[in-house]
């Protein structure tokens, strides 16, 4: 790490004598270092989640909007609904927005379930632009799209860079002091509420879809800017063996081969050391499966039938608000763990299974007045959810040893993927069911 401003020099106020050139006091240049790794992650984190949140947030638009060749400039003029049949008292998509969701979220289980058995073997940076180049790619693909399959294409990119970002930087901030996890998490949460709203703002003044998309292109370059001239090389962590420890933290970052095996690293574990680590996990993999489970089935299988007729906000609008209030609501409680932390994240997991309850008795007998009621649920399903994304993977950094934690770390990211992936296959068929309903 660099400890060196550049020379300097200054003249003593009573000779005028010149001082040979300082260097910076270690202190400064640890803080400095500190806040730039501290911004970088997130940064990270902000673009990281920024390509899959907007995917959500426009997944609406993407199956009810297939553009015909000369609609490139305008808004969509609103398709009429299409609902399963006439009778339906829900203002239903053909497809439920759980597809977009799956498109969303398949592609990055896969690569969570099969990275901590050989994703450790391919250095940082390749990843890092992997995970770029598919994320302009899926602003390019759903912009320019012509049918719903061609942009769940786009939709794929998105989530293939989204998951391999996600693995990617969570095992990288095991090199970094424990605290880059909350800004990592709040840069995170800050996606979801700028996705979200970025996506809202602009087509609510009038931009269309397409050129709404276009103009996130400049998120990805920001991703690759943050990593490769924001971040610090890893500082040392152990005392005793400074010198090598920095070069094992370093390769990974910098160098374009595959690291070598260090006999404390979390790519040397033995396969019985992993199962026996993957163990110890589950008491926070298991809480963290339910709270995903619960809000992605409220918010791709339930949003879509929270319609509230005669307002001025279209069908389209309400999702659109639907989904910048629940990112608004993640965003705070991942930037809270300073102030807040919580170590029984299960509390959390009930509270968001008792929400996923009321919603769907809300949708069958549709008691709740009005639409600003759903508004402050959905903002408290955000905020239990973040809470409980920031708070056990913090638990996780405090609870794992130095050389379990890269692997820990990697693994436990499986756990709000496959929360979500076993949502969006669920409300597939409960979409049909409802919108069968007379």
């Amino acid at each position: 790490m660099a400890c060196c401003a550049g020379s300097w020099r200054r003249l003593s106020d009573s000779e005028g004598e010149e001082i040979a050139p300082k260097r910076r006091s270690p202190l400064l240049d640890r803080q400095g270092a500190f806040w730039k790794n501290a911004m970088g992650f997130w940064l990270l984190g902000l673009c990281n989640n920024f390509s899959y949140v907007v995917m959500l947030s426009a997944a609406h638009d993407i199956l009810r909007h297939q553009r015909a060749p000369g609609n490139q400039s305008h808004v969509d003029p609103g398709p009429i609904p299409v609902p399963h049949n006439g009778s339906s008292r829900f203002d239903c998509n053909s497809v439920s927005t759980a597809a977009v969701l799956l498109a969303d979220i398949l592609p990055t289980l896969l690569i969570k379930l099969l990275a901590p058995f050989g994703l450790h073997l391919l250095p940082y940076s390749p990843r890092v632009l992997v995970s770029g180049v598919c994320a302009a790619g899926s602003f390019i693909l759903v912009a320019f799209s012509h049918s719903v399959g061609t942009s769940l294409g786009g939709v794929v990119l998105a989530s293939i860079s989204s998951g391999l970002g996600e693995i990617t930087f969570l095992s990288l901030t095991s090199f970094y002091p424990r605290a880059v996890i909350s800004w990592w998490s709040s840069g995170t949460g800050g996606a979801g509420l700028l996705g979200a709203l970025s996506y809202l703002g602009l087509t609510q003044a009038g931009l269309s879809p397409q050129h709404t998309l276009l103009s996130m292109l400049g998120i990805p370059a920001l991703l690759l800017v943050s990593y490769f001239l924001l971040l610090t090389s890893p500082a040392p962590q152990d005392p005793g063996g400074e010198e090598d420890t920095e070069t094992a933290a370093r390769q990974p970052l910098m160098s374009s081969e595959a690291p070598e095996s260090k006999p404390d690293s979390g790519s040397s574990l033995s396969l019985q050391e992993r199962w026996t680590v993957f163990k110890s996990l589950l008491p926070h993999i298991i809480p963290l499966v339910l709270v995903y489970f619960a809000e992605y089935f409220i918010n791709q299988g339930l949003f879509e039938l929270l319609f509230f007729r005669n307002m001025s906000l279209s069908h389209a609008e309400q999702y659109r608000w639907y989904q910048m209030l629940y990112q608004a609501g993640v965003f705070a409680s991942r930037s809270s763990l300073r102030c807040c932390r919580i170590r029984y994240t299960w509390i959390l997991a009930l509270l968001q299974c008792f929400n996923l309850g009321f919603l769907m008795a809300d949708v069958w007998f549709s008691f709740l007045p009005s639409i600003y009621l759903i508004f402050l649920i959905i903002l408290y399903e955000g905020l239990l959810g973040g809470a409980a994304y920031v708070n056990t993977f913090h638990n996780i950094a405090l609870e794992t040893s130095d050389e379990h934690r890269e692997f820990a770390m990697a693994t436990a990211c499986i756990s709000d993927t496959l929360g979500i992936s076993l949502s969006g296959a669920l409300a597939l068929p409960l979409h049909d069911f409802l919108c069968h309903l007379s």
